[in-house]
């Protein structure tokens, strides 16, 4: 493909019911321009012009170089040089600016690796519209864009300079482009507004921050199911907002559940929302450590407390500072730990086992169980004052068989991911497979659903799950017409409906001719479907 043959049309993925735009495979957002334009004045009036400038320019830089980064594989290029020429095009399909290139002058010495006449710039146009007329050129986001663009495109640092620009009266913005080492310090008053520091630490921190933040990103969606996967429950989007909204206060959380039910997604969701969400999240089971160890492992200990320990040790509480400790199965933590944890809670102090002096602590903690710890504490099995001091906020995660609207989501973004590790192609689950999903009670929850889906992927022989792929247990369910289990024709039909056109992939056309029915009625019977989720 060549760089003047891109249709945004073909970049841009608008998704079936909207809400996700994604552009070359990476979600993007529509914004406005006037938007952009308050924006600008509020960094200016709030932080001064030259602050305003840098973090302007640096995220221009930033969006550039990712910007070129995704379009390298997105699209068949003829050559690297389209590729490379792509920048420009890109900036005129996405309305910020109409780009007219100029060749550079072979006779000019040094010449210039890039030069442009920029019309129309969005930023020029918002700047005079908020701001008014400029004394020096103003299209920072634009200018750091392309240097952003062109450096990834090179494998070296380059960088864009306006002489011109609309926003201080020229008739046109005027840009051009060289190596930094052609522009002989012609540029050094403009580097600091590249920069925080040298240019390889910022491109460090630079690739670091991405990688983070798409790192969360994909967990995330791993965790809680991508677009389609996204829980279609009451109970499940009830505790979804709930931990939304527990992430953003620093308070101890309490995650209750059945075994296999999501608890430790929940709190890793907990974590990932919150403003800790850059410091580190520590899991440790309590059940499956011993108890002479778990003091040691959860408290850390010095060189001589006990017999083995030849070095001090940090524990997990010091571990995990800055971030978030997972405390699971946290109903099995013995009594006298549970005096020792509940002083940690207290007093954000935590002493390490054969010290005498306390270290401050900076952890927010999360607890998880699938005991009933009110039982416990009656039971004198558990500290009534720890329950409660764990039990600040508790997030119930509901068991599968109570929402069985997210079984055939989950099982789709299990099947996608478990074919995706296997290297095999299974695109879905035929209609009697994911009846016997649906009727399954499912006593492992979302564990034992994930581990049906790995099954089946491995054993299946076509491009889809049949029901002789899945477990015994799960084949074995109940009919939907045993005794105590008859549904209203209704849902019958509905399941039926649905299973059809999952197995037909979605088309409608084949669906309605798959089921005998026409178009229109199949049409009729989805829309009355999705009215009532």
């Amino acid at each position: 493909m060549r760089a003047d043959e891109m249709d945004l049309r073909e970049l841009l993925d608008l998704g079936g019911g909207g809400g996700v735009l994604r552009f070359a495979g990476q979600r993007a957002l529509l914004l406005d321009a006037v938007a952009l334009g308050v924006l600008r004045r509020e960094l200016i009036e709030t932080i001064g012009l030259t602050a305003a400038r840098g973090v302007l320019t640096r995220f221009g830089y930033a969006h550039g170089w990712r910007t070129a980064e995704s379009l390298k594989t997105a699209l068949p290029w003829d050559s690297e040089r389209e590729w490379r020429l792509a920048g420009a095009r890109l900036h005129m399909l996405q309305g910020l600016v109409r780009v007219d290139t100029i060749i550079p002058d072979a006779a000019q010495k040094p010449r210039l690796f890039a030069e442009a006449l920029w019309h129309d710039s969005y930023e020029a146009e918002q700047h005079l519209l908020h701001l008014g007329q400029s004394d020096a050129p103003v299209c920072w986001t634009l200018t750091g864009f392309a240097s952003g663009y062109l450096s990834f495109c090179n494998g070296r640092e380059i960088y864009c300079v306006e002489d011109r620009c609309r926003g201080r009266g020229d008739a046109a913005c005027h840009v051009m482009g060289r190596p930094l080492e052609e522009w002989n310090g012609a540029i050094d008053a403009e580097l600091p507004f590249y920069r925080q520091g040298c240019l390889n630490e910022a491109l460090a921190r630079l690739t670091r921050s991405l990688k983070q933040a798409e790192s969360r990103l994909r967990r995330t969606r791993r965790r809680l199911g991508d677009d389609d996967a996204r829980p279609r429950s009451d109970a499940m989007q009830r505790l979804l907002d709930l931990a939304s909204r527990a992430a953003k206060v620093d308070a101890t959380v309490l995650v209750t559940g059945e075994s296999g039910s999501g608890k430790e997604r929940v709190a890793r969701l907990v974590h990932e929302q919150s403003a800790r969400a850059a410091g580190p999240f520590l899991a440790v089971n309590c059940a499956a450590v011993s108890e002479s160890l778990l003091e040691s492992e959860l408290f850390g200990h010095v060189r001589g407390a006990f017999t083995g320990a030849s070095a001090d040790r940090a524990g997990l509480f010091e571990a995990a500072s800055g971030g978030t400790l997972l405390l699971d199965e946290v109903g099995e933590v013995p009594l006298h730990v549970q005096a020792k944890l509940l002083r940690v809670l207290q007093e954000r102090e935590v002493r390490r086992v054969g010290e005498n002096t306390s270290r401050r602590t900076d952890v927010r903690v999360v607890a998880a169980t699938n005991r009933d710890l009110a039982e416990e504490v009656a039971a004198r099995r558990f500290r009534r004052d720890l329950f409660y001091r764990l039990k600040v906020i508790e997030l119930r995660v509901p068991a599968l068989r109570e929402r069985p609207e997210d079984i055939l989501p989950l099982a789709r973004t299990f099947l996608a991911a478990a074919a995706a590790r296997a290297g095999r192609r299974v695109t879905g689950l035929a209609p009697e497979a994911a009846g016997r999903l649906v009727r399954h009670a499912w006593p492992g929850n979302v564990r034992e659903l994930e581990n049906a889906m790995e099954r089946a992927v491995a054993l299946c022989e076509g491009p889809r799950v049949e029901e002789r792929d899945l477990p015994d247990e799960v084949r074995a369910g109940p009919s939907p017409f045993a005794p105590g289990s008859v549904r209203r024709l209704e849902e019958v039909e509905r399941d039926c409906i649905l299973a059809a056109l999952e197995a037909n992939g979605g088309h409608q056309a084949r669906t309605a001719a798959a089921l005998g029915i026409g178009t229109a009625t199949l049409y009729r019977k989805l829309r009355r479907y999705r009215a009532k989720k």
